[in-house]
């Protein structure tokens, strides 16, 4: 079985746990992913799979004639995922769908997403710097100031922090709790924020790097027990 899903970002909302407590969570639209093929590559083998209907017309025609040799629709959104080596292979058949099924309720994933581009920004909003005074007299309040080296090298040095273009990279948020799933619509409620705009495509994959256990520390001793301690550590005097 395939380890990843293709889907979309609908948005977000809250929704009630059966505790009573309310949760905000990312609605994704996860799926029907359709298998394509198998691709064996000499370490390795991936499928690909397809997401999102799109019309031949807006198909260039090599990758129209890909989709034609295969016999199947074409696809908006393409990408190779790897496959679990101890599941049975003979499930995955060409034109099989791939469905939300594969996220249970209470599994961890990590999702990956194109960030919203905010275009080219100063350095307080790209890098959070806290700026110059912004008292009577002073002129530079937002900007860079000195960004230069002393003396020696007497150059800005390689990698320094500028303003310049923000967001629009490819981020992965860890270990997003999957609250519940929607098997009819292929919806999947994740606790906390995704990246991406609405509409945004992302990709679902079971969480890599598990939670961190929580270190449950044991209740601190009373007074009466520190200096009791205390004392049976200090050395007697002899006598």
């Amino acid at each position: 079985m395939v380890k990843e899903l293709l889907g979309k970002k609908i948005g977000m909302t809250q929704v009630f746990q059966p505790s009573g407590e309310c949760v905000g969570v990312t609605v994704l639209e996860v799926g029907p992913c359709t298998f394509l093929e198998k691709v064996t590559y000499p370490t390795k083998t991936v499928v690909k799979i397809g997401y999102g209907s799109i019309k031949e017309k807006h198909v260039h025609k090599p990758v129209l004639g890909y989709f034609k040799k295969l016999n199947q629709t074409p696809k908006r959104f393409i990408k190779e995922v790897p496959v679990d080596p101890t599941a049975p292979q003979d499930a995955l058949t060409p034109g099989k769908d791939l469905t939300v099924e594969l996220f249970e309720k209470d599994f961890v994933v990590d999702v990956t997403g194109v960030s919203i581009g905010r275009g080219f920004q100063g350095g307080m909003k790209r890098h959070g710097w806290s700026g110059q005074p912004r008292a009577h007299g002073h002129t530079s309040h937002r900007r860079i100031g000195s960004n230069g080296a002393n003396t020696d090298p007497g150059r800005v040095v390689r990698g320094h922090r500028m303003p310049g273009h923000y967001g629009d990279a490819t981020i992965t948020v860890r270990n997003l709790e999957v609250i519940r799933t929607d098997k009819d619509k292929n919806l999947l409620f994740l606790r906390g924020a995704v990246p991406g705009a609405t509409n945004g495509y992302v990709v679902v994959r079971k969480a890599k790097v598990p939670r961190r256990k929580k270190i449950i520390q044991e209740p601190l001793a009373g007074k009466k027990d520190k200096k009791d301690n205390a004392a049976a550590k200090k050395p007697q005097a002899k006598k």
